[in-house]
């Protein structure tokens, strides 16, 4: 009870019944803090458990400050997630580098069948985002990029098209479902790390910017794809999501006004920087921010 309540009775009350009443005010605050204390464990064991796997886009690298060589940072979407009080992060097991393949050998082992709730990026690394990066950024400048870009962008292509890349995330997909069977599937897609822009430029530049464009679009179809089939398998219970986080991240790629992409020059001589091409703090909010408005992190 306040003690402004206390103090309005005394205007009504003798010394006897206020002493009754502060009495019964101390016994009733005594009792609140004993059920407050009694139902906060409750509390924290209804919080979603959720667990996050998945490449760099998923472990925070472009973010900082890591925690380790996995480049996971304090600013992962799903390191957002868990200042929720409905959410409650077991671990982000995601890793940069990681191919789906190696979500499944490496990451797998966090879940179980009380995991509520699992996000995954991942999917680039199956068809060499790094190579790409690494010998076509170059264009960026100016720079013909040599034939190593070429390649690159022709290898995943024809993953991306002739269906490989959507096998081995399906298969990810049903592993993940074996190891947490009660869990709800959230798969992210990718964002443009440039934004579009229309065809026809000959530029360098251009070029490329286009073509990461086609490859960015195709890669999201596939995630997005390979989620409506584990679906199908399961009509009666649905329990994998696609967020597509393109429109959100419209008009802030690389080399907009404020960039939600990193693009960190380096010297002549100097490696590409592995921040490069990743999510900054503000990107990783947009991502936080498309899963939170598709309702990923609602678990019924």
């Amino acid at each position: 009870m306040p003690s402004s309540a206390v103090q309005r009775g005394t205007l009504m009350v003798n010394t006897t019944v206020r002493r009754r009443h502060a009495a019964f005010a101390a016994g009733f605050a005594a009792l609140a803090m004993a059920a407050g204390l009694a139902a906060a464990p409750a509390q924290a064991a209804d919080k979603t458990k959720y667990i996050a796997l998945g490449d760099s886009f998923a472990s925070g690298q472009g973010a900082g400050p890591y925690l380790d060589d996995c480049f996971r940072s304090e600013n992962a979407y799903s390191e957002l997630a868990d200042e929720s009080k409905a959410i409650k992060l077991v671990v982000n097991a995601a890793c940069s580098g990681k191919t789906t393949q190696e979500v499944v050998s490496d990451q797998l082992r966090q879940l179980n069948k009380s995991t509520e709730l699992v996000t995954i990026t991942a999917g680039g690394n199956n068809i060499g985002f790094g190579a790409i990066i690494t010998a076509c950024a170059a264009a960026l400048t100016g720079a013909t990029p040599g034939e190593a870009c070429n390649t690159a962008i022709t290898g995943a292509t024809a993953k991306l098209q002739g269906g490989q890349l959507y096998s081995e995330l399906l298969s990810m997909i049903r592993s993940v479902q074996a190891a947490a069977p009660n869990a709800k599937i959230v798969l992210t897609g990718y964002p443009y790390l440039l934004d579009p822009i229309e065809a026809g430029r000959t530029d360098p530049a251009g070029q490329f910017i286009y073509q990461a464009t086609q490859l960015s679009d195709l890669l999201n179809g596939n995630i997005l794809a390979a989620a409506a089939a584990a679906n199908a398998a399961t009509e009666d219970d649905p329990d994998v999501q696609f967020v597509d986080v393109r429109p959100v991240f419209l008009g802030h790629g690389a080399l907009s006004p404020d960039p939600w992409i990193n693009l960190i020059p380096s010297g002549p001589g100097e490696p590409v920087d592995p921040d490069n091409f990743h999510p900054n703090e503000a990107g990783y909010e947009a991502y936080f921010a498309a899963l939170s408005a598709a309702g990923a992190y609602s678990v019924s």
